[in-house]
C-alpha cells in the first residue's frame, strides 16, 4: 500500500481540510479587519471534498480536521462530517471552531460522526474577550462547550493563541478551571504572518515559560499517537483536563510533522507556511481520477522541506491563518 512519506522519513496521517475561509469574528490575532474574500473561485464542493479524501484514505489518512475559517458557516457542514466518517480507515474526525454555533448544533454534529472538537476561547474573562474576537458573546460559546461535554466527545479542546499583556494572566485561571473538566486546554504560540508584522512583535510570548511551570508543578508529559497533532500534552493526577502546547517557534519542531493541509479551493499544502500549494482541484472532478490524484499528492511530497524556518523570521507567503485552515 503507498503511504503518504516524505524524504525525511515523516509519516503523514492527518489531514486538515478547510471547508472555507469565511468567520464570523474579527481576531485581532488573525482577522482584525474582518473576512474578506481574497479569491474568486468557489469553495470544495462537498462531491469533490469525498473525492479528495477517498484518496487520502487509501494513502493511509487516519484523521481528518475540518477547518475554515469559520467550517459550521457551510449549511452542509453536517452532511460533510457524515460523508467522511463513512470511510474505512478513518478513525478520528474533529474539527476546530468559534464556537458561535456550538449550543445548539454541538449534538447535532456528534450525531453525525465528529469525534473531537477544538474550540477558540483566548480568555476565560468575558471582557478580554470580547476584546479578542469582536463578539460580545463569552457565555454562549462557553454553554457551547458545556454542551460538547454532555454530548459525549472523545475529546473536548480548548485552543488559546498566547498573547503578552492580552491573555497571559489568565493562566492560573486556565489551569484551575479544568480540575474538575475534562477538558484539554491548548496554548498556541502566536505565529507570524504577512499581514501581523507589528502585532507579533509585540505580543508574541514563547511557550517555553509554560512548560517549565507545569513540570516545576507535577505535570508529567504524554507521549503522542501516531496521529496526533503538534503540541506536547501534560497532565496531572490531582487534574481531569490535561494542558497541551504548542510552539513552532521550539527548537526541531517540525521533526514530528505528521499532518498536510488542503485549502477551501482544493490546494494541498506541505507546510502551514512558505509556499503556493499544489493544485488539485482538477482531479477531484470524478472518482476516476483517484489515482492520478493519490499521484500528484505523493509527487508533491518530494517537495516538502526540512523545516518551516519560523525561526530564522521566514513567514512565507501565507496571509493569515483563516486562509488556509490554521
Amino acid at each position: 500500500m503507498l503511504t503518504l512519506k516524505d524524504n525525511f522519513d515523516r509519516k503523514f496521517e492527518y489531514l486538515r481540510l478547510s471547508i472555507t475561509d469565511e468567520c464570523n469574528f474579527k481576531c485581532n490575532y488573525c482577522l482584525p479587519d474582518g473576512y474578506q474574500r481574497s479569491h474568486q473561485n468557489e469553495f470544495l464542493s462537498h462531491q469533490e471534498i469525498k473525492h479528495l479524501v477517498s484518496a487520502f484514505t487509501e494513502l493511509g489518512t487516519k484523521k481528518v480536521r475540518i477547518t475554515g475559517g469559520e467550517p459550521s458557516l457551510r449549511k452542509d457542514f453536517p452532511a460533510i462530517i457524515e460523508s467522511i466518517s463513512n470511510f474505512d480507515g478513518i478513525q478520528k474526525i474533529a474539527t476546530t471552531t468559534n464556537g458561535y454555533r456550538l449550543q445548539k448544533d454541538a449534538q447535532h454534529w456528534f450525531d453525525a460522526g465528529l469525534d473531537a472538537i477544538n474550540v477558540s476561547v483566548d480568555s476565560l474573562d468575558a471582557n478580554t474577550f470580547h476584546l479578542i474576537t469582536g463578539k460580545n458573546i463569552f457565555q454562549k460559546v462557553m454553554d457551547g462547550v458545556s454542551a460538547c461535554v454532555d454530548a459525549g466527545y472523545k475529546q473536548v479542546k480548548i485552543n488559546s493563541v498566547l498573547m503578552k499583556g492580552v491573555n497571559d494572566k489568565d493562566l492560573d485561571l486556565y489551569i484551575n478551571w479544568i480540575k474538575t473538566q475534562p477538558i484539554q486546554l491548548r496554548f498556541i504560540e502566536l505565529m507570524q504572518t504577512g499581514d501581523n508584522a507589528e502585532f507579533f512583535d509585540k505580543h508574541h510570548l514563547s511557550g517555553l515559560w509554560i512548560k517549565e511551570k507545569l513540570l516545576n508543578e507535577g505535570w508529567v508529559q504524554k507521549i503522542p499517537l501516531s496521529h496526533d497533532g503538534p503540541a506536547q500534552i501534560f497532565a496531572h493526577d490531582e487534574f481531569q483536563g490535561e494542558i497541551g502546547l504548542i510552539m513552532p517557534y521550539s527548537k526541531d519542531f517540525c521533526k514530528s510533522c505528521n499532518r498536510l493541509r488542503v485549502s477551501s479551493t482544493g490546494k494541498l499544502h506541505l507546510c502551514l507556511f512558505g509556499e503556493q500549494g499544489v493544485d488539485l482541484r482538477d482531479l477531484l472532478v470524478d472518482a476516476s481520477q483517484k489515482e492520478a490524484l493519490k499521484e500528484r499528492i505523493l509527487l508533491a511530497l518530494n517537495d516538502k522541506k526540512e523545516s518551516h524556518y519560523l525561526q530564522s523570521g521566514n513567514t512565507g507567503v501565507t496571509p493569515h491563518l483563516a486562509s488556509i485552515g490554521g
